[in-house]
């Protein structure tokens, strides 16, 4: 998990009574934390937010001692050797499929469909679970562009998908107007947005957790949004390995899928 965190601002979704009762989100760690702890000031409209940062097996046991269930990322890092252009720039564009109901079908057949875009795009996509309805896609990117950019991008492609699929999907972000269509979610992609961290733990019933996948799995129909749970994941990893391990090392440029979409 330690990689897929490493320099993204952390925001923790706590649960001090466990998950039956309501829990709350921390952005912001000002006070009570540990010296040895680094955060990340980011700016804010009328001030700054110091956002946790999870470097090492210390800080992440932490976080889960502070009964942070969910830990959400940002899709930029702090800035580093793979992501020289720090926070402004991010190095994931996220797609996350969310159905109106509890349907893995056709949260299934939507990931595809915009799995199948992105290939259009001349965009290598990643897939996980996202251990609540849907699945999360993903797309590794180079850095070189701005929150602004790949926003927009994310933006038309999703608008793209809905114009070809009408009866399936939809980028209505209130419950009552998507009817029984998949919300086409990118609004992971904007400054400070985030999104369920590869591998953390959901706050539902039985502890499913947010986990890499395959295509091939995906199209079989061998996992569901929700397949993967704390006490599976050992056995998974043993049996797999990590999915995401290259995901850094294979940044893309959305440029030029950007005006491609735009021509389409």
């Amino acid at each position: 998990m330690l990689s897929h965190l490493q320099g993204r601002p952390v925001t923790m979704e706590r649960y001090p009574s466990g998950i039956g009762r309501k829990g709350f989100w921390q952005k912001d760690v000002s006070r009570g934390f540990p010296e040895w702890l680094q955060r990340v000031e980011v700016p804010k409209k009328d001030g700054v937010v110091h956002h946790p940062l999870a470097t090492d097996t210390r800080s992440l046991l932490w976080m889960a001692n502070q009964n942070a269930v969910t830990l959400h990322v940002w899709p930029s890092r702090v800035p580093g050797p793979l992501h020289p252009e720090g926070l402004f720039h991010p190095d994931l564009c996220v797609f996350d499929l969310d159905p109106a109901g509890d349907d893995p079908d056709a949260a299934r057949a939507a990931t595809l469909q915009v799995r199948d875009l992105l290939d259009e795009l001349g965009l290598v996509s990643l897939v996980k679970t996202s251990g609540s309805k849907g699945f999360h896609v993903v797309v590794p990117l180079d850095g070189t562009a701005d929150f602004d950019e790949v926003a927009a991008f994310a933006h038309r492609a999703g608008a793209l998908l809905v114009k070809r699929h009408p009866e399936r999907l939809t980028q209505e972000f209130l419950k009552a107007d998507r009817g029984s269509r998949v919300l086409v979610d990118t609004g992971r992609n904007g400054w400070s947005a985030t999104f369920a961290a590869a591998y953390t733990v959901r706050a539902r019933p039985g502890a499913p957790v947010s986990a890499p996948c395959s295509w091939a799995e995906v199209e079989r129909g061998e996992v569901a949004p929700r397949s993967f749970t704390l006490r599976s994941m050992a056995e998974r990893l043993e049996a797999v390995g990590d999915l995401w391990a290259e995901l850094a090392a294979n940044g893309q440029s959305v440029r030029e899928a950007a005006e491609r979409s735009k021509r389409l």
